[in-house]
């Protein structure tokens, strides 16, 4: 058989094994078996209620018939059956000696030996003018009355029969339409469902095979699979992030790293081609000491951001003040920026700003953003380190007073080795932003560049407690 013939009978089968199917059908099944229960109950709450009714009306005639004796006597009671007897739709008579044998009445053959017991009994029945065939069906009730004379009233149970068969077929065709319409709307649901899974599976597939930026369709009335779809879509952008930032990275070590490795070859063959003397050789060798320890810095920043981006958040997170950390980094950095003619100020609450987090990263942070500031603060500028509690977040600011960033490239200086011409003199690789930025993420925060006017501000918001809770 072809595989277009076998596509029909394999989607068949998917649409049968979705979970929407299997749910509708089941709150089918729970549905029918309620609609089973509860017309079985009407039903047979139906006949009981008929049943008490013919029962009450064969024993209010009983008695009746029977005062009709106890004033009369049988012949009374005879002339009152036989006219009774005699009206449409009336009830069943029958009036019999103490051996049995029929004196009036319109039932013309009952099972043998029936009569003789007193007492309610439901019994077949033969009516007059008809065949003996016992072909009815009736509620009884004989009355022994005094002289051993038999009183039989009945009720034929015709019309009670008759109900059941209407609430039979009632029933099931009633349970046949909710069947046909469970299944439909199974089939409806299920096809819905499976038609949006297939979109995503076939979106998913696009995205395997190398489309990252292939996202997930959102329907936009926000149930389950919207939910899904949003996640997945957000973790395919953070993957894309990752994979720009992995091919960024690589073209910027080629570009960006090959400077200071080809200087780093140029001193050490100028230093084999002209050292004349020891010392020459020994101060050659410091210069290719230095530029390697540069390096080596540089690959240990990479490797800390690409730490930073695959750790949980919550490892290794304590309870820390941050304003300490802040005073410690200006401690650090105020003799460097007093060099540089700069002033640098410190604001944070005199209060304990407690919060859960790393606290070398976030020093490390810190310490980052300070040096930048310290780099391009100008002279005789002013840098402002700031800390405080803003509701359940801590708000760090470093702010300097120099050139600043254009705000079309502060967006494009949180990557690896994104240097900016200016910036290109300094020493330096361009990867304290992008390692701040790692951090911020980390700890679930933010982080926005802002004009300082003139200079740079940089504002950091970390939640107090622990990421994820």
């Amino acid at each position: 058989m072809s595989s277009s013939d076998d596509a029909p009978a394999g989607r068949l089968g998917n649409l049968f094994r979705t979970t929407a199917f299997k749910l509708s059908v089941a709150y089918l099944a729970v549905f029918a078996t309620f609609a089973l229960l509860a017309l079985g109950y009407v039903a047979w709450n139906a006949s009981r209620v008929l049943d008490d009714q013919m029962i009450s009306t064969i024993e209010a005639e009983i008695n009746g018939l029977s005062e009709q004796y106890k004033v009369g006597g049988l012949r009374r009671l005879i002339s009152a059956v036989e006219r009774r007897a005699g009206e449409p739709g009336a009830s069943l008579y029958l009036v019999t000696n103490a051996a049995g044998e029929r004196l009036v009445g319109n039932i013309a053959a009952l099972p043998t030996g029936l009569i003789v017991d007193p007492g309610q009994t439901e019994a077949d029945y033969a009516r007059n003018g008809e065949s003996r065939n016992l072909d009815h069906r009736a509620i009884m009730q004989i009355f022994v009355l005094p002289g051993g004379f038999r009183l039989l009233v009945g009720r034929d149970v015709e019309e009670r029969d008759r109900l059941r068969s209407v609430i039979g077929r009632t029933f099931g065709s009633s349970v046949g339409l909710v069947v046909l319409l469970g299944v439909v709307g199974a089939w409806f649901i299920a096809t819905r469902v499976l038609k949006r899974v297939d979109a995503m599976t076939e979106t998913t597939r696009r995205i395997m095979a190398g489309d990252l930026d292939g996202r997930l369709a959102v329907a936009g009335n926000g149930d389950e699979l919207d939910r899904l779809a949003r996640n997945l879509n957000a973790m395919l952008e953070r993957i894309g992030e990752l994979m720009r930032g992995l091919r960024d990275v690589s073209d910027n070590i080629a570009h960006d790293l090959k400077t200071p490795l080809t200087r780093l070859r140029n001193r050490a063959e100028e230093a084999l081609r002209t050292a004349d003397s020891p010392d020459d050789l020994r101060t050659a060798m410091e210069g290719v000491i230095e530029e390697s320890d540069g390096l080596i810095r540089v690959f240990n920043a990479l490797l800390m951001i690409a730490r930073l981006e695959g750790v949980d958040a919550g490892a290794d997170f304590q309870v820390f003040d941050v304003g300490a950390v802040v005073h410690a980094v200006a401690e650090l950095y105020e003799p460097l920026a007093a060099e540089q003619d700069l002033t640098l100020t410190v604001l944070a609450e005199g209060e304990p700003l407690m919060m859960r987090g790393n606290r070398e990263l976030v020093g490390q942070a810190l310490a980052n953003l300070v040096d930048n500031a310290v780099k391009y603060g100008g002279s005789r500028g002013t840098i402002r380190l700031a800390a405080a509690r803003i509701g359940e977040t801590i708000r760090l600011n470093v702010a300097d007073s120099g050139a600043g960033i254009p705000a079309e490239a502060r967006s494009r200086v949180l990557d690896r080795f994104v240097r900016l011409e200016e910036a290109r003199s300094r020493p330096g690789f361009g990867l304290g932003l992008s390692l701040v930025n790692a951090v911020v993420r980390l700890h679930q925060g933010t982080l926005s560049l802002e004009d300082h006017a003139p200079g740079l501000s940089v504002v950091i918001i970390l939640p107090a407690g622990v990421p994820g809770e």
